[in-house]
């Protein structure tokens, strides 16, 4: 993620607050992979995904007026995100059509294997290749399994790497209770990924 010392932050957020159009290009161009990211890994489709990762980078824009600097413009937009995405999973849910996609649609956007503690690392053989992402695959799957709250702390702490701090900004829960419910949703991953392989996970 683009990172700005605090006066370029605020030069380039009051660009945008006059909305300046090459600097929403900027923004865009700084957080769409990450953003894309996150989106893809709460939601499991990727045509979702697409579809309210463009939504966030319009609410960024309608809201950047509103945008104080008490946090991180980082973590405003990763705010954003992640409520737009309980909605969209409210909705999904209504509709009954929230179903995932194959992991491989990710594709060059974000590589499973560039998370922290939930892949393995990089893989060079053929054969590894295909193991490695039938386990990339089992690992969504089971993200996917999880209920919306541990899904959200999983994804921000283990594949995002955000720290605590920002987790609790973005949720506005209590630092305690984000180790707590991250703890837990790496037990819930563990087991599910175990129940999918029919074997213990070290």
């Amino acid at each position: 993620m683009v990172s700005w010392s605090e006066p370029d932050e605020k030069t380039f957020v009051a660009r945008l607050q006059a909305r300046d159009e090459r600097a929403f290009n900027d923004l865009v161009h700084h957080f769409e992979r990450r953003v894309f990211a996150l989106v893809f890994r709460m939601l499991g489709n990727r045509v979702e995904a697409e579809d309210l990762t463009q939504e966030v980078f319009v609410q960024v824009f309608k809201a950047i007026d509103q945008f104080r600097g008490d946090s991180k413009l980082s973590t405003w937009i990763f705010r954003i995100a992640v409520n737009l995405c309980k909605n969209r999973n409210k909705y999904l849910k209504r509709r009954h059509s929230n179903r995932q996609d194959d992991i491989d649609s990710l594709g060059d956007r974000s590589a499973m294997n560039q998370a922290k503690g939930t892949t393995s690392g990089s893989i060079d053989r053929p054969d590894d290749m295909l193991v490695g992402r039938q386990l990339e695959r089992i690992v969504q799957l089971a993200i996917q399994q999880l209920e919306e709250d541990f899904r959200e702390a999983l994804v921000l702490r283990d594949v995002e790497d955000m720290s605590y701090e920002e987790i609790s900004e973005i949720t506005g829960l209590p630092i305690g209770t984000v180790k707590s419910r991250i703890h837990r949703a790496r037990e819930r991953l563990r087991e599910a990924i175990e129940s999918m392989l029919g074997e213990k996970v070290s």
